[in-house]
């Protein structure tokens, strides 16, 4: 950027030739990109389609996660009210698309291997890993194609800044094959150079708002997987030691 404010005002002090005024607004805009060259319009129509994939991600996934927001809110309201766990069994396919109900499913069905489904779990820890598996499996399927959004937010910068050295490459090479340092030689390759920074620039931008957006719902939903698992693994035990009778009043009714 310090080589085209130099080679400005190099111009300007020497240009003695008065330059026609140049037609503003969109109309020359659009004449700036009808007129660029093949590396800077490849760069703008790479950028467009990175645009292009990178609000399908944000969009595709800002309504999946309205989705799991809402069907978590309703199962977690049944599974609260109800007090049998085949009940929340048999529900479960109603709110399939919350990621609370494969973390309850997988303690269900470790809690039923061990158990029958009465009384004390042998093995909490055994509970403990299914919820955590479960977890990080419904997180990593959420996560799908976050890297790409990441990618473009990262790199969709550097595309545009291959226009641009690319549009002072031209416009010093205009410059010397016109033989004289006039603004009109350089200034179709300036021009270009902009367009493919601003382009950039306006992919990225919503990219790392999304990107950051995004993460951070993510790590909601881990923390309610998490408090969810926590929460259901404490039911299972207070429901197992409440149907279990005192060690002393077992002992007496032996005796008797």
């Amino acid at each position: 950027m310090a080589c085209c404010l130099t080679l400005a005002l190099f111009l300007f002090q020497d240009d003695a030739t008065p330059v026609a005024p140049v037609s503003t607004g969109s109309s020359a805009l659009l004449e700036m990109v009808h007129n660029s060259g093949p590396v800077a319009f490849a760069v703008l129509i790479t950028l467009l389609l990175a645009s292009i994939f990178s609000w399908t991600i944000m969009l595709s996934k800002w309504s999946s996660f309205r989705r799991a927001q809402a069907q978590s809110t309703r199962f977690i309201r049944a599974f609260r009210k109800s007090g049998r766990l085949s009940e929340i069994a048999a529900l479960s396919d109603q709110f399939k698309p919350s990621p609370l109900v494969p973390v309850f499913m997988e303690i269900n069905d470790e809690y039923q291997r061990q158990t029958g489904g009465r009384g004390m779990p042998r093995n909490p820890i055994a509970l403990e890993r299914a919820a955590q598996i479960a977890s990080s499996e419904a997180l990593t399927s959420m996560e799908q194609r976050m890297t790409w959004l990441a990618t473009i937010a990262a790199v969709a910068p550097f595309i545009g800044l291959l226009g641009t050295v690319m549009g002072i490459i031209d416009a010093f090479h205009g410059l010397g094959t016109a033989g004289a340092a006039t603004l009109r030689a350089v200034a179709p390759g300036i021009s270009e150079a902009l367009i493919t920074t601003a382009a950039g620039l306006v992919v990225a931008i919503p990219a790392v708002v999304g990107y950051n957006q995004l993460t951070a719902r993510l790590r909601e939903f881990g923390s309610r997987m998490d408090d969810f698992g926590r929460e259901f693994l404490n039911l299972i035990e207070n429901a197992a030691m409440a149907s279990t009778p005192p060690v002393e009043e077992e002992t007496y009714r032996r005796s008797r």
